[in-house]
């Protein structure tokens, strides 16, 4: 390798670690404010993944409900400071932009926040009470479900982050054809690749029965598709 090669590499480094240096600091310096928001949040989301099941849920050891809420601060803490993290992100993914385009990591930024949103409030208000409503439908005269705040809240924060970011996928496929960095025919011909790319990643990321993966798959690809869409239009026009 070159010595070109190395301080390219070096480089990229280093910035590298300056990003994730500034968005560890944004996310510590909201984190007071997270962790003072987090038990009303925590409330909202149960009465929300409840809903008209009158299920009541139940903790099994002293500390686990402040755990929770332990978790619950971070995920708070993501969502507010994922604008700044996604405008770093795309600063260093796509720093080859000329000036006239500097204001394209701004766009991206706002819409990637705003995609961001979209799928953690699509899974608290759609898929977590769909999923709530399928499990408690095997409930019997016999068979009592015992459900445990830390099994609910827990899969509402992981399917939360995964909606979030599997709705990201659009504004990827865009920025590569938008930047030149992928041409759109070939993004085109990978279609096959990609539907199975998303069924898997659904799969693994969501529970265990098929409308929660169906439910994380099909709203992901007719995204993609927009976004591909959109980059084809904008680069024609």
């Amino acid at each position: 390798m070159s010595d070109d090669n190395n301080e390219s590499l070096i480089n990229h480094i280093e910035e590298l670690r300056k990003t994730l240096l500034k968005c560890i600091i944004a996310f510590s310096i909201v984190l007071p404010l997270a962790f003072f928001f987090a038990p009303k949040i925590l409330n909202l989301i149960i009465n929300v993944i409840v809903g008209e099941t009158n299920l009541t849920l139940n903790y099994f050891s002293p500390t686990e409900v402040f755990l929770i809420q332990i978790k619950t601060a971070f995920v708070v803490d993501l969502v507010l400071t994922f604008p700044y993290i996604a405008k770093q992100m795309w600063n260093f993914i796509l720093p080859a932009l000329y000036d006239n385009e500097k204001s394209f990591i701004k766009s991206i930024a706002l819409i990637s926040t705003f995609l961001f949103v979209c799928g953690i409030l699509f899974s608290l208000f759609f898929i977590l009470p769909l999923i709530m409503k399928f499990g408690l439908s095997f409930s019997t005269n016999l068979i009592k479900p015992v459900i445990s705040i830390s099994t609910v809240v827990n899969m509402a924060l992981c399917l939360s982050l995964v909606f979030g970011l599997m709705f990201q996928l659009p504004l990827l496929a865009y920025s590569l054809v938008k930047s030149g960095f992928i041409s759109y025919k070939t993004v085109a011909n990978l279609r096959p690749y990609i539907i199975v790319g998303i069924l898997i990643f659904a799969g693994i990321l969501t529970p265990p029965d098929i409308v929660s993966q169906l439910m994380l798959a099909v709203p992901t690809y007719l995204l993609f598709e927009l976004g591909l869409l959109f980059a084809n239009y904008k680069k024609v026009s």
